[in-house]
């Protein structure tokens, strides 16, 4: 107890002895006693400590300049995730019908191509029927444009009598390739086209909707024996390997990016997942005053979910301004400074500081460019400094 009494008046001393060195002390002679008093704000008093090193502590330390470098700031926005609209099919027939088997359920992982439902109806019957009439057809009139063509060369029959089994021949031709086309763009294969003339005696046909793309059905709105139309969706089908992540950034912040900056994000629970901003929109959103910015993330673990919320973390260099290395900064009697290299030694100058990142810290007043600090051996000056004034206290 007796010795905090009189490590306390000790303090009061050594002020009382600064505030009449500084009038009357005007020699330079370097001392390891506080040699002049420092505000870093209205509330702390700090004294500049010159500190003499012994010999193995000097040997430990190391030094920086304060130079002029671009100090990272780290950007914190929040985001969502959505699906690459590149990667989402809504799956829908192209003729009316009735579901008449299933060959998929909701959450099924589902390959490009794979039959998802049959439908089956009398207009499928009657476009199937339309087709395999039409090629019929179109086999006979190009085998009577042929015998004709022959018969015309040989000079059996007329030329206008070619011209007429051309005529029939483009026509049928043509009415043939229609109602082909029709049933390739419904979704039906070359093989399922085959088949369909295979089976010309089969009296009811269907129709199977398949998958465009690989993927997760996410949506099912249809059941078994559920009648259908054209253009419903019955399935959505969304791959997932990779998503979209839009974060809100403000005008100023979105300002420092551009496409292929690299941003971090980092969902809830589990790890962060780094890509490369995509766009930045040119529209500042009328509520929010934000401007969207999007990356397209790769996740093929599966990390990110479609319309879960993250943190979007980005990071931008401003204009070079002082710093020093963060290692370089202490805190003593509550001021926060460094220790300045001179050649009496080592002197504790409190300082002002601004933004930090990258290892680095700005500093607004206290030290000038090209001054060299202390970097590696902070703790070690401090506990001399500390020990110095308790034994002048003393």
């Amino acid at each position: 107890m007796n010795r905090a009494r009189s490590v306390t008046a000790g303090w009061w001393v050594m002020a009382t002895v600064l505030a009449l060195g500084a009038c009357g002390d005007h020699s330079g002679e370097p001392s390891s006693k506080p040699a002049e008093s420092s505000a870093t704000g209205p509330d702390t008093m700090v004294a500049t400590m010159l500190v003499q090193a012994p010999a193995a502590i000097r040997e430990r330390l190391q030094v920086a300049p304060v130079a002029l470098r671009r100090v990272p700031e780290i950007v914190t926005a929040p985001g969502e995730v959505l699906p690459d609209l590149k990667r989402v099919a809504k799956v829908s027939p192209r003729i009316d019908g009735t579901v008449e088997q299933l060959y998929v359920s909701l959450g099924e992982r589902v390959r490009v191509g794979q039959p998802l439902a049959a439908i089956g109806g009398h207009r499928f019957d009657e476009l199937v029927e339309h087709y395999l009439v039409s090629k019929a057809q179109a086999e006979a009139a190009d085998t009577n444009f042929k015998r004709t063509e022959q018969l015309a060369a040989d000079g059996i029959v007329a030329e206008r009598r070619l011209v007429e089994e051309r005529g029939r021949h483009l026509e049928a031709k043509a009415r043939y390739q229609h109602v082909r086309e029709k049933l390739l763009n419904m979704g039906l294969t070359e093989e399922e086209l085959r088949d369909l003339e295979q089976a010309a005696h089969e009296e009811r046909h269907r129709y199977l909707l398949r998958s465009p793309l690989a993927g997760t059905v996410v949506k099912q709105h249809v059941v078994l024996g559920q009648g259908v139309s054209s253009g419903a969706t019955l399935f959505e089908v969304v791959d997932t390997s990779r998503v979209w992540v839009f974060a809100n950034l403000p005008l100023e912040q979105a300002r420092q990016f551009t496409a292929g900056d690299l941003g971090t994000i980092v969902p809830t629970g589990s790890e962060p997942v780094q890509a490369p901003l995509s766009d930045v929109s040119p529209v500042a959103d009328e509520t929010t005053r934000t401007i969207r910015a999007r990356f397209d993330v790769s996740n093929k673990h599966g990390r990110l979910k479609p319309h879960e919320y993250v943190d979007v973390r980005m990071t931008f260099e401003g204009t070079p301004t002082p710093t020093v290395p963060v290692s370089a900064v202490t805190m003593v009697n509550k001021a926060r400074g460094v220790f300045v290299q001179k050649e009496q030694g080592y002197l504790f100058t409190p300082i002002e500081t601004g933004r930090e990142g990258g290892g680095l810290i700005e500093v607004k007043a206290g030290v000038a460019v090209g001054e060299t600090v202390v970097t590696s051996g902070v703790f070690d000056l401090k506990s001399v400094l500390l020990k110095t004034s308790i034994q002048g206290e003393e």
